[in-house]
């Protein structure tokens, strides 16, 4: 869904874009922001002129923007080596300056840091089709998810609505939402798998539903899930849904539990949990 009609800074929130991206694009936006702040403070450096930074020794130099770039790095972590200092005044000022600005930034990137290792998530794996399978004489919606962490959900609860065009609407937008009726809305632990299952009876808005009639009017199938995470000690969430092309009919899922070890342990392949077998309906 894109929202429209806000300006910019109205749609503007760091702070949820900086914790929801990936651990991948958070690291190379701090890199940058790193190389680029210390880059724009040598180069504040070397404006101040010739001799505003001064070496303690003899040493040879890596070259005047080199040695103000290292001199940046060693203010803004505040390492301060003592080999190069500022003389003059304008020099003094932006060392203080960014000394500040590293004290603000280094807080910033640690609560960031720290807010993302602590926010719960919930690491359900679903799998990539649904299916219309026979069931219990007649047939049923399923999909399948699987905890991804060895850790267990407690209190799983699962929400399963159905987003169709309305059938007396030419709009797209014009569209309804229907709760479907579970088999099952919750288990008490979830530590493995569980096949989730919406049995097509008479009360359901399915019946006498084909899949031309789902593709025809635009259909989705949206799930949310909610349970207590015992590691955390929260409640997490997760969502995904299905269109009607990732629908599958006439197929149902391939076990996906090993067989019982000697000491009783119970286990499964996540690798089956996309695999399917073709029935009849």
């Amino acid at each position: 869904m894109r929202r429209e009609g806000l300006r910019f800074w109205e749609s503007l929130s760091a702070y949820h874009y900086f914790l929801t991206i990936s651990w991948t694009k958070f690291l190379g936006y701090v890199i940058a922001m790193y190389l680029l702040t210390n880059t724009l403070f040598a180069l504040l450096f070397l404006s101040c002129g010739e001799g505003a930074l001064m070496r303690a020794s003899g040493y040879s130099t890596l070259g005047p923007f080199a040695d103000a770039f290292f001199f940046s790095v060693e203010t803004l972590a505040t390492i301060g080596y003592g080999h190069l200092a500022p003389v003059t005044l304008a020099a003094n000022i932006v060392m203080a300056v960014e000394s500040l600005i590293g004290l603000l930034a280094f807080a910033v990137v640690a609560g960031f840091v720290f807010a993302r290792f602590s926010r719960p998530t919930a690491q359900i794996l679903f799998s990539r089709n649904a299916v219309i399978a026979p069931y219990r004489g007649g047939r049923a919606f399923m999909f399948r998810i699987v905890n991804q962490r060895s850790n267990q959900l407690v209190d799983l609860e699962a929400k399963v609505l159905l987003s169709r065009r309305r059938r007396d609407s030419a709009s797209a937008v014009d569209r309804e939402f229907v709760p479907l009726k579970l088999e099952r809305e919750s288990v008490v632990f979830f530590p493995l798998a569980w096949t989730i299952v919406h049995p097509i009876d008479a009360s359901s808005p399915l019946e006498q539903w084909t899949a031309a009639d789902l593709a025809d009017c635009g259909a989705e199938f949206l799930i949310l899930l909610n349970g207590f995470d015992e590691t955390f000690s929260q409640n997490v969430h997760t969502r995904s849904s299905y269109t009607a092309a990732e629908i599958v009919w006439g197929a149902r899922f391939s076990n996906m539990f090993n067989p019982r070890d000697e000491d009783g342990t119970i286990s499964v392949d996540i690798r089956k949990l996309h695999d399917l077998e073709r029935v009849a309906i």
